[in-house]
């Protein structure tokens, strides 16, 4: 901290993104960072507690005309509310909130204080501890996404959750079964089958949080057949994938590539009528596939959470959302699949293996 005459300089580390050239290996870096901008009318002033770290989209970011030299990193903050615009009504000094901060932030969530605008938070529950409050708010968007907008998991359905491991899959098992679907899910090692066998529901309901759980990585079971099986022949209602094979020639360089599902597999299990939600963003169906799905009357849906995001005619069911994921979480039905939280010393190591995919719990730094 500096004093010039009566003015005070606070300076701050803030986490970055540098892509010198399309194609090339981003890189992250610290900058130093002077003074925040005046406080806006609808601005709220956060200290960051916690920020989770999630794989930044550079081909979404430049398809959208966001690319810039430095992108900010760290979008899911939790903290305390320093100081409000006049024209902020949701929060005052002092309240702890969380949210998600916008695809065009300016601002870095790896830093200590930042302005974001009132209609991107929610209160964070008193019980809810700030790391949790960060590491759950995408996932349960994302699970909220598929499981109630793009499709209805509700009573009597079956949903297939591939790699209900990962931090993504965890919640959506728990928001599935909490709405009374019956939950199948694939492991991809024996340390993932026996995290989702582990898994167990809030005091009071019997029922087990995964009915059945699929170990695909020896790559001798089919997915499709099991799913057959558990389910009568009637095949599944709501299908959320974790990437799938969309050519047999396909490169199998990674394990993960190797155990996912061809498309073929996902539409053979999927029953009448059912919702196929993938995160496959250049899935390719061929006339036969086409064919397959209007036979079923089936449809395919595309899980992009930053929807949200990219137009704000849904602000408040979005801000409701975010609202009921954290309700969820202070009464102990969502339980996140949390890494041990991090310094921000090893925050740009850390998003380093994060933008990898190495990360198979959600990382989140702590301040």
């Amino acid at each position: 901290m500096a004093t010039a005459g009566r003015r005070v300089t606070i300076t701050m580390k803030a986490l970055y993104c540098q892509q010198n050239s399309p194609g090339e290996e981003i890189t992250f870096v610290f900058q130093e960072r002077e003074n925040l901008p005046p406080t806006r009318d609808n601005d709220v002033k956060v200290q960051v507690r916690a920020c989770a770290l999630s794989w930044i989209d550079t081909k979404l970011l430049s398809e959208i005309k966001l690319e810039k030299e430095l992108l900010p990193v760290g979008r899911e903050i939790s903290g305390v509310v320093l100081e409000v615009g006049r024209k902020v009504t949701f929060f005052q000094p002092d309240d702890e909130v969380v949210g998600i901060l916008p695809l065009d932030s300016e601002e870095s969530g790896l830093c200590e204080v930042i302005l974001v605008h009132e209609h991107y938070l929610v209160h964070k529950p008193e019980k809810v501890c700030w790391a949790e409050a960060a590491g759950t708010v995408r996932d349960g968007l994302r699970a909220y996404t598929a499981l109630h907008y793009l499709s209805q998991a509700s009573p009597g359905k079956t949903v297939l959750v591939m790699d209900g491991a990962s931090p993504f899959g965890t919640i959506a098992i728990q928001l599935a079964q909490h709405r009374g679907a019956k939950v199948i899910s694939t492991a991809y090692s024996l340390e993932d089958k026996q995290y989702l066998e582990r898994l167990r529901p809030p005091v009071g309901m019997r029922q087990l949080l995964v009915a059945r759980v699929i170990d695909v990585s020896n790559g001798k079971i089919d997915v499709s057949e099991s799913c057959l099986e558990e389910t009568g022949g009637l095949g599944v209602d709501i299908v959320l994938d974790a990437g799938v094979k969309q050519f047999k020639a396909e490169d199998e360089s990674t394990l993960k590539s190797q155990l996912l599902p061809h498309k073929h597999d996902i539409i053979t299990l999927l029953g009448v009528g059912g919702h196929w939600i993938t995160t496959e963003k250049n899935l390719q169906l061929d006339p036969p596939d086409s064919h397959s799905l209007f036979l079923k009357g089936a449809t395919v849906s595309f899980l992009n959470d930053e929807i949200w995001n990219l137009s704000n005619i849904q602000q408040g069911k979005y801000l409701s959302i975010l609202e009921d994921i954290m309700e969820k979480l202070s009464r102990n039905i969502f339980r996140p699949q949390l890494d041990e939280p991090i310094p921000l010393y090893e925050a740009k190591v850390t998003m380093e293996i994060v933008q990898k995919n190495q990360a198979r719990k959600r990382q989140v730094i702590q301040f």
